[in-house]
């Protein structure tokens, strides 16, 4: 990649889960052909129950019990991708159980009609979820973070350890964030049978250490030395991308035990739209200007303070206009920025019926990312930007998962920089055939890597696996 950071190169791109636990790179590489159109994924929609699991030589469907901070009806993050994952594999026939907290992300605040206190059962998309009550803190604090975790792992305890003797599920799937309660479901899967599934979608006490959230030598040696001792547990332990699986094995996991499970989309909900049907005035943003988007949380991690500096170097420019929907701790910041700036423009978060229209507004999507965390996270929401067909301007290392998931598909810039960001969105707002080019490359890479159908189709395996290796350990227990 050059210094400004298009790298035309073919890269190895992030692994999927392929049924076997090891970590697998995947070695094909981009072709970076120059369709003009990618179509829609082949094939039925998944959401269809599948008509295999009622046929007698068929494996029976799974029991499935899922333990996690976040899940629907979250827009955003790990809670997006928890529900997601859950309805798919509830309509594929499986029997499916959440236990969650209210839904409170990204905005920390309990949704409206939630409560934060108090257990409560429902189900939506076949899926049974109980809330458990925890604290939510109105500024998201180190302290008050790790007290809001704790408090969800204790009143999570007995819920999934109940759920688990009831329903004796095949597979007992955490979901971290929160890395507090995993135990929980460890010790629910040990009680009922079950094998015991780990799955990170961030590396939370590393990019603690980085953001200088445990400052501490003392905290962070405890924290490290009890979290490794929590990795060993698990009979299976996944994370989004290969450079976190490596970091994984680096604590002590057996890399048998270890896989990567993408994020992924739906590339027939997340497509490009013609203009014709593109209303930026919905979304206030202006019909002429060459629009860059950022759509998402709006937290620490993000390095967002970053596009206000953008702004800022581009205001003499009526022709280039940031915009900025989300919500989250920074929210405040940007909204302040946008009263002086009138080329940045800072929406709510919406709802998932109009996120493909607002990601076509875009001319290009901004993916700022705070330093030093790049092989601790994955943003979700990457995959989304891909998949709109539109190019991505990223702060990711050269050499960084990140990078290799944007290559031919955007600009990689070296630093968390607002200068870089405003001399990337300069050079694609002035060269229409390199911004078109490289938005085929990002839908071809959702539709052919990242869709939401294959990567969960691996996943299912996966689980029917577990569960085969512990019904092979229980007949060896009985002598059967």
């Amino acid at each position: 990649m050059t210094r400004m950071g298009m790298d035309r190169q073919p890269r190895t791109a992030a692994p999927l889960l392929d049924g076997a636990p090891a970590v697998r790179f995947d070695g094909t590489g981009w072709t970076g052909r120059s369709r003009r159109d990618v179509p829609d994924p082949p094939g039925p929609d998944p959401y269809a129950p599948d008509p295999h699991l009622g046929n007698a030589h068929a494996p029976p469907p799974l029991k499935i019990l899922i333990l996690a901070l976040n899940s629907a009806p979250d827009l955003v993050g790990a809670g997006k991708a928890t529900g997601d994952m859950a309805a798919w594999l509830a309509a594929r026939g499986h029997r499916v159980e959440v236990v969650a907290a209210p839904p409170f992300y990204p905005g920390w605040r309990v949704a409206d009609g939630g409560r934060a206190r108090g257990y409560r059962r429902e189900t939506e998309a076949r899926v049974q979820t109980l809330r458990c009550p925890i604290y939510v803190p109105g500024r998201p604090t180190g302290t008050r973070r790790v007290l809001h975790h704790l408090s969800f792992a204790l009143s999570s305890l007995p819920a999934v350890v109940g759920r688990a003797l009831a329903g004796r599920p095949d597979v007992v799937v955490s979901v971290a964030p929160s890395i507090l309660s995993a135990p929980n479901a460890w010790l629910a899967a040990r009680l009922s049978g079950a094998k015991a599934w780990l799955h990170l979608q961030d590396l939370e006490l590393d990019a603690a250490v980085e953001l200088g959230l445990l400052r501490t030598r003392r905290r962070r040696g405890w924290a490290a030395g009890l979290e490794a001792w929590l990795l060993r547990r698990f009979d299976r332990v996944t994370t989004i991308g290969p450079a976190m699986a490596e970091r994984l094995a680096s604590k002590g996991v057996a890399p048998a035990r270890v896989g990567v499970l993408a994020n992924w989309v739906d590339c027939r909900a997340i497509r490009p739209l013609p203009a014709r049907e593109v209303s930026r005035a919905s979304f206030g943003l202006p019909a002429d200007a060459f629009v860059a988007l950022y759509s998402g949380s709006l937290g620490e991690k993000q390095g967002l303070d970053v596009l206000i500096e953008t702004a800022e170097r581009l205001v003499h420019r009526r022709d280039l206009h940031i915009a900025v929907f989300g919500d989250g701790p920074a929210r405040r910041r940007l909204l302040d920025a946008a009263a002086q700036l009138p080329n940045l423009t800072v929406g709510p978060l919406v709802p998932a019926d109009r996120l493909n229209d607002l990601l076509n507004c875009a001319d290009v999507h901004l993916l700022p990312q705070a330093a030093g965390i790049d092989a601790l996270v994955l943003p979700s929401k990457l995959t989304h930007m891909l998949a709109s067909g539109r190019p991505v301007i990223a702060a990711a290392p050269i050499d960084g998962q990140l990078a290799a998931l944007v290559a031919d598909c955007g600009l990689r810039l070296d630093a968390n920089d607002g200068g870089q960001f405003a001399r990337a969105i300069d050079r694609l707002a002035a060269d229409p055939v390199l911004c078109r080019s490289l938005g085929r490359s990002a839908r071809e890479r959702a539709v052919e890597r990242l869709d939401r159908d294959a990567v969960l189709a691996r996943l299912e395996r996966a689980l029917y696996d577990a569960r085969t290796e512990a019904l092979g350990v229980a007949a060896s227990r009985t002598g059967g």
